[in-house]
């Protein structure tokens, strides 16, 4: 791989920003990846919602793409501090997207499922997007504004993503596992949305396919979809993870009712087919990536 591959990162400390930076380094780039509360290493601590420290690090750094993966992703989050999420979600997302066609390097954009109102799953790249929740408008919100002020880039929709954590609650797949750990706490597990979970290796992966693309091919655009080719429920989850690590879960019950706290879609399946369409794609089972991402927790816990 040539030095003249230089990857701008944002997120590059979060669950996807860790796997997108390791996945990028290993193949030879050079990465620059900007984080801001978990900057450490050989991470940049950038705020990528100040247009002069954009600026400055893109003018010192040169890169040939732009990855943002930076966003506020809980959507309980988003609703308690809706100004910061409007902030790192639209504001930066504009931001970014204005610079990278001023320079013209190519910028890809890692977006969500939860532009749906997840009523009519699976959804392709060209269904109409309703979100349900504030997270989901702010996410469809940077598309928009990425798409207006730069038509080339591309953008990247995944659902709820799961892999190596710092901690369980980084994910909402592996924050599951907590339930499993705590046998004497009865507890009632949502049996009621369904999700394609995917591993952050495979849309490192992806990204990484896309970059190679685009690079070929200048006029590579547009809206693309990934998601897990398994569907689950909460419970369903918590089922595959007490079969993969042998932990009991009779102290828990499949919930059928909605009980979530913020409104989330019924069933975001995405259409992958565009990606497909390329020889594009990987998908971890999930049996196998939870024990990979967990198998270490679960250990210290037992011992």
């Amino acid at each position: 791989m040539q030095q003249n591959n230089r990857l701008f990162l944002t997120g590059a400390s979060g669950l996807l920003g860790r796997s997108i930076y390791h996945k990028f380094l290993g193949n030879g780039w050079n990465v620059y990846g900007v984080a801001w509360s978990r900057a450490s290493g050989d991470l940049h601590k950038v705020d990528i919602t100040n247009s002069i420290a954009v600026q400055e690090a893109l003018s010192n750094f040169k890169p040939t793409l732009i990855i943002h993966s930076a966003a506020q992703r809980f959507p309980d989050l988003v609703d308690k501090f809706p100004n910061e999420a409007r902030q790192l979600n639209v504001e930066a997302s504009k931001l970014l997207a204005t610079e990278a066609a001023k320079l013209n390097i190519p910028i890809l954009y890692i977006s969500t499922d939860y532009v749906f109102d997840g009523k009519s799953a699976p959804y392709s790249v060209d269904c109409k997007p309703n979100p349900v929740n504030l997270y989901g408008k702010l996410k469809l919100e940077g598309e928009e504004q990425i798409l207006e002020v730069n038509p080339d880039a591309l953008i990247l929709r995944v659902p709820v993503l799961y892999g190596p954590v710092e901690k369980l609650s980084e994910s909402a797949v592996t924050v599951l596992l907590d339930l499993l750990l705590n046998p004497a706490v009865p507890k009632s597990v949502s049996d009621y949305e369904r999700r394609c979970p995917s591993h952050v290796d495979d849309i490192a992966h992806i990204c990484f396919q896309l970059a190679g693309a685009k690079n070929k091919d200048t006029h590579l655009k547009g809206i693309f979809h990934w998601c897990g080719n398994e569907v689950f429920t909460k419970y369903q989850m918590v089922v595959k993870m007490s079969e993969v690590f042998g932990l009991p879960m009779d102290h828990l019950t499949a919930d059928k009712s909605v009980t979530s706290s913020v409104t989330r879609p019924f069933d975001t399946q995405l259409d992958t087919s565009r990606l497909v369409q390329l020889g594009f794609g990987q998908h971890t089972p999930f049996t196998q990536g939870i024990n990979q991402a967990l198998s270490q927790w679960v250990s210290d816990r037992k011992h």
